[in-house]
């Protein structure tokens, strides 16, 4: 054991599906034997970890009896206690089964509209008994490829109706329970309904509840398109609307890969950890720390538990190392905010007395374009403490 050791302290959490993804891909199948929900929680304590999460059909198969749901409940209850493990987030498969081919709340189809509310229902129920106080949205089917085939305000809005719904009944049932919607750009839909963070975040402002809701992003997603996921997580942080994360590394451009956290991008990862840890003096996150991935197709089982371990080590080591970057002096002098006694009272808050002094001001615009910035040397100070050479 060393500092990178994890342990359940560090709130790290994996979902059945992620461990227990057998190796199945689109062009073959599984390379490893599916494992039981109940040894799965067993192998995640004995890795350090703090917590299980699922779907509603990772641990109950679908169409099974009353009587056989709440003999698989009572079975993994026992394993969570025996291994002091706990659920803090549970979700619904709105996607795997034909009947959500061509989306769940925004189907054109009011019989599958009303399947998959009641499903949800049923998985929110299941949730909040095995604990859970977060419940995530992915809406995986909420798309098209044949654009005409709806109106996407239709989409919109039946997503809406939706989750208004929802919200009510949890609060019918007077549950503790918290939403976060996940956004995706594609896959496996051609093209799917609200694809970023920002999309989400502004979706969640049209709610009947929106203090009830938050997002879930994930580093692949944003990724696959593009675009920083560190600033979409900044985003959700700075309007307190990061209920959840999903942790995982993406190459750009790629199909959704969720490979191990850090193994791709370690500058993106390192600036991650570092604004959800707070090292640079901020508010830090203070929730579960998922990781959805999979291990390689490459692996057996072994390897299975070496991408959790390593998933979790990485983590800690980036967090390390944050906070020996953020303690450096010479980057402290370089980031550190810039105060103006005369300025700074003049730039929030309008009134005609401060616009009046901001049209005063001496400003020299050529004077300021002239001026260095050192980020050259401050981003060269980051690779060094990446790296090793440096802290």
């Amino acid at each position: 054991m060393d500092a990178y050791t994890p342990n359940k302290s560090d709130r790290f959490t994996f979902g059945l599906w992620t461990v227990g993804n057998p190796g199945r891909d689109p062009f073959g199948p599984e390379t490893r034997v599916p494992m039981r929900p109940t040894y799965i929680v067993q192998k995640l304590a004995e890795c350090g970890a703090y917590g299980v999460n699922l779907h509603d059909n990772d641990l109950i198969p679908f169409g099974a009896s009353a009587a056989q749901r709440d003999s698989i409940v009572r079975e993994f209850k026992g394993a969570l206690e025996d291994n002091g493990m706990v659920v803090p987030m549970a979700t619904t498969n709105l996607f795997s089964h034909p009947v959500f081919k061509d989306g769940s709340f925004s189907s054109n189809d009011p019989k599958v509209r009303a399947f998959a509310l009641r499903k949800t229902m049923d998985a929110i129920d299941l949730g909040v008994e095995l604990g859970a106080k977060i419940y995530v949205f992915w809406g995986g089917r909420e798309g098209t490829e044949a654009d005409a085939c709806r109106d996407p305000r239709s989409a919109i809005a039946r997503t809406r109706d939706a989750m208004d719904y929802l919200c009510e009944y949890v609060k019918d049932q007077r549950y503790e329970l918290r939403f976060a919607l996940e956004a995706k750009p594609n896959e496996p839909r051609g093209d799917i309904y609200f694809p970023t963070t920002g999309h989400m975040l502004h979706f969640i402002s049209t709610l009947a509840h929106p203090e009830m809701v938050g997002v879930n992003p994930e580093v692949a997603h944003e990724n696959m398109s593009g675009l920083s996921f560190v600033h979409a997580v900044a985003q959700a942080m700075e309007c307190a609307k990061l209920f959840h994360i999903d942790l995982n590394a993406q190459k750009i451009g790629r199909y959704d890969q969720d490979l191990r956290f850090g193994s791709e991008d370690v500058r993106q990862a390192f600036l991650l950890v570092r604004l959800l840890e707070g090292t640079l003096g901020g508010a830090p996150y203070t929730g579960p720390l998922h990781f959805d991935s999979h291990a390689y197709r490459t692996e057996d089982e072994a390897g299975v538990w070496d991408f959790a371990r390593g998933s979790m080590r990485t983590y800690k080591i980036l967090k390390a190392k944050a906070k020996r970057f953020d303690a450096d002096p010479e980057v402290r002098a370089l980031i550190a905010e810039q105060k103006d006694a005369a300025l700074d009272p003049l730039l929030s808050g309008y009134t005609r007395e401060k616009s009046a002094k901001l049209r005063g001001a001496v400003l020299d615009p050529e004077e300021l374009g002239r001026k260095g910035l050192s980020y050259e040397k401050l981003d060269q100070l980051m690779m060094e403490h990446l790296l090793g050479v440096r802290g």
